[in-house]
């Protein structure tokens, strides 16, 4: 699929795996930590504005609302940026969300698309059938400037899913069962390609989850084939023309694996990489001091009903801290009038704005020395969240509230 939409959008027949090509974009996308740099790089090339004011997005949502006085810079820095260039999608506070949960909601991104973005989630958008991947803060500035950037063409991956995943695993599970099973640099460059009848039983929140954490595998995109159920999303949200791709029937894989969705336990990746999973059935007491739920992996209106379910009627453990964090503010909105927030409240939970911030050690919910949080993020490096000694632990919005609950890492099954 993805050497099928670099091929058109390089104008050619066809591309082979380890070719140079270089690339029309439909979309380059920045945010407040890496826009800025790349800002100042375009400003270098002398160039006269943006090559498509459309096609450029614009999201300050790392620490938003800012934090301190270098993170108002930055977001000084962007803002006027968006009002020289007269950027269409440039969101400011009040509208903004989680970058790659907003511009699929914004209908920003469809199926057949080529996407940079200046952040290594950008991967997110294959969920719809596109080509999107993260690039350094450089590239996007050149983006930015020609609406073109070069790439290798990519290998790839096929991993078949098969069977129906059972209550309270989601597409969180689904992703860290892979990169525990093909490590961190597994797919180091390569196209990670869902196929299989097991994705008609993801949703599209599940999906955007799987293709969001294709970079922890070291892949260079995550995609899945564009079904009904994508083309209903990209209706509902998009009046842009979408392309879709299909891989040949005798197309070429560097491997292939097969994964039964129904055999799959809520799965913990534990310090300090994503690699290091568990199932939950193999977990001892560990006692947590703070949960998160939110991010632009589990942030979501699904993982958001996900974690009401199990909170609901229930109060987090004495001492624990629990945060939460609706993606954007539709889905901010929607949890509002669903009255998921007033579950949330009652639990003990705090809930917040839109925000990237605990996921990188931005704001709210910094660690400190020895604190250990479990956490529905994407990376759990050292120091990632804050003090260099403190743990994080990924896992799903079921496990994540279930561990509030107890105030150590839990399953649903456990409460």
């Amino acid at each position: 699929m993805t050497q099928k939409i670099l091929a058109a959008a390089a104008g050619l027949e066809k591309v082979e795996a380890g070719q140079l090509i270089e690339a029309n974009l439909d979309l380059v996308l920045g945010n407040d930590i890496t826009s800025p740099v790349a800002i100042k790089e375009m400003e270098k090339m002398n160039v006269n504005g943006v090559f498509h004011k459309d096609k450029i997005a614009l999201v300050p949502d790392h620490f938003v609302p800012n934090k301190d006085i270098k993170s108002a810079e930055h977001c000084k820095c962007v803002r006027e940026f968006a009002r020289r260039n007269e950027i269409t999608n440039y969101f400011e506070v009040g509208e903004m969300g989680i970058e790659h949960a907003l511009l699929p909601e914004k209908g920003l991104t469809v199926a057949g698309d080529v996407i940079i973005g200046a952040d290594s989630h950008t991967c997110t958008y294959g969920a719809l059938g596109a080509f999107s991947t993260g690039v350094g803060s450089t590239d996007m500035a050149a983006g930015m400037a020609t609406g073109k950037a070069w790439f290798k063409v990519p290998s790839a991956i096929k991993f078949n899913l098969v069977g129906k995943p059972s209550q309270w695993i989601s597409g969180k599970d689904v992703i860290l069962h892979i990169i525990g099973m093909i490590g961190v640099d597994g797919a180091l460059y390569k196209s990670m390609e869902f196929v299989g009848e097991g994705v008609a039983n993801l949703t599209m929140d599940d999906r955007f989850t799987i293709a969001n954490m294709a970079i922890e595998a070291g892949g260079k995109n995550g995609i899945f084939p564009v079904d009904d159920l994508a083309i209903a999303y990209m209706k509902e949200h998009s009046n842009r023309e979408f392309k879709i791709f299909e891989s040949d029937a005798d197309a070429v894989y560097d491997e292939e694996y097969t994964i039964d969705l129904s055999t799959l336990k809520s799965t913990v990746a534990f310090p300090h990489l994503p690699e290091n999973t568990h199932t939950i059935d193999e977990i001892d007491d560990i006692a947590i001091d703070q949960v998160v739920i939110g991010s632009c992996t589990n942030g979501r209106i699904d993982d958001l009903r996900c974690a009401a379910e199990i909170l609901k009627g229930r109060h987090v453990a004495k001492g624990m801290r629990c945060i939460i964090i609706p993606a954007t503010q539709a889905i901010y909105m929607q949890a509002m009038e669903e009255g998921l927030l007033k579950i949330f409240i009652e639990a003990g939970a705090v809930v917040s704005t839109p925000t990237c911030g605990p996921c990188l050690g931005g704001y709210m919910g910094i660690l400190a020395e020895g604190e250990r949080c479990v956490s529905t993020t994407n990376r759990n490096f050292v120091g990632r969240m804050g003090h260099i000694t403190s743990e994080i632990y990924l896992a799903s919005p079921a496990v994540a509230a279930a561990s509030a609950i107890t105030g150590k890492i839990s399953g649903p099954k456990d409460l």
